[in-house]
């Protein structure tokens, strides 16, 4: 932190980094200056997704809740958070509520929740080739006995 308070303008860097948002900030005509309107209405719904990932992950807390941080991004946007994402949050615990595949790639456990009730655990990878409804969950796909 700076001596304000603030995040220091290296820590900032790195949490917009992660966020994949330095091309909004750019785009805002004050940049990092820029005074955001109540609820950010003049930036896009990914913009204001993006915008708010670094203001959780600039508070940097010992354990962050992350409920689909990535539903309204693009997927180029989609991809460089989740790999980012990773990277900034290390050494802290970070729950990350999603059925991003890109996200669940970068995750260390997943835990799958059907009808309320965990059902399944591992790694992304071992879920998606022993867990049909995990897969037709996170592929949107139809699971393979469903299929008539």
């Amino acid at each position: 932190m700076s001596p304000d308070g603030g995040l220091s303008e290296e820590r900032l860097a790195r949490v917009i980094d992660a966020a994949h948002a330095d091309d909004v900030v750019r785009q805002s005509p004050g940049g990092l200056d820029t005074v955001v309107t109540e609820r950010g209405r003049e930036y896009s719904g990914g913009q204001q997704q993006r915008l708010r990932l670094a203001r959780a992950l600039g508070l940097d807390p010992e354990i962050l809740v992350l409920v689909e941080p990535a539903s309204a991004v693009d997927a180029h946007s989609e991809a460089a958070i989740a790999e980012r994402l990773t990277a900034e949050r290390t050494g802290r615990t970070t729950a990350v509520l999603t059925t991003s595949p890109l996200l669940l790639a970068h995750t260390d456990h997943v835990l799958f929740v059907h009808e309320g009730r965990v059902t399944a655990q591992g790694t992304h990878a071992e879920l998606l080739a022993n867990v049909p409804d995990y897969a037709a969950t996170v592929l949107r796909t139809m699971a393979t006995e469903e299929i008539p």
